[in-house]
């Protein structure tokens, strides 16, 4: 008797991540978020200057509040573990939200199947920002480390031009035809399809 073919994309049993692919782009985007965030960040007196967020809201946008969160959370443990940083239990939620939060309201808006389009895209990255970076953040940074509220008060024009520059990514690469077949191939494959 003939042993049934192992297709590893129908049989991975990942339940959070859905399948291998979905997880291996999500340990990718932890990865590029803990080299923007903790190598490639511009770094002031009075303000720090990354792009962190973008993977964990591009994990969160196109894969849901679960992966979103995840990246999130492993990103800055383990961005924290790899630098020498002490693990701040408040930033890390607040980047644990920013993908939770950003799943969560792209969830909302395609609901019944509807597309993706580029005003949930904004409001999912300024809810996330809003709660995970500029409220949850900046009450971590003010309670472990002591940061005055000089140097705080600069975070909300900051993440107002991140934001910015991250809902434009995002966008962008929800309009590109290659990212999105190559996205949907990811997503059919999630459901349990052939690729």
């Amino acid at each position: 008797m003939e042993s049934p073919k192992h297709d590893p994309v129908r049989t991975s049993r990942i339940p959070l991540f859905g399948n291998l692919r979905i997880l291996c782009v999500a340990a990718l985007l932890t990865a590029l978020s803990i080299v923007l965030g903790k190598y490639l960040a511009i770094s002031t007196p009075i303000f720090r200057f990354s792009l962190e967020n973008l993977p964990i809201l591009l994990a969160g946008v196109f894969f849901g509040p679960v992966v979103g969160g995840a990246v999130g959370l492993i990103a800055d443990l383990v961005g924290c573990v790899m630098v020498g940083y002490t693990i701040n239990p408040l930033v890390a939620l607040g980047g644990t939200l920013v993908g939770v939060l950003s799943g969560t309201v792209v969830l909302i808006s395609r609901r019944g199947g509807r597309p993706l389009k580029p005003a949930a895209i904004v409001v999912a990255v300024a809810v996330a920002h809003v709660v995970g970076s500029m409220v949850v953040k900046t009450i971590g940074l003010a309670i472990y480390y002591g940061t005055p509220a000089e140097t705080l008060v600069w975070r909300v024009p900051l993440y107002i031009v991140i934001g910015a520059l991250e809902g434009t990514v995002i966008i962008l690469l929800s309009r590109n035809t290659v990212f999105t077949r190559e996205l949907n191939r990811l997503l059919l494959s999630k459901k349990g399809r052939r690729s």
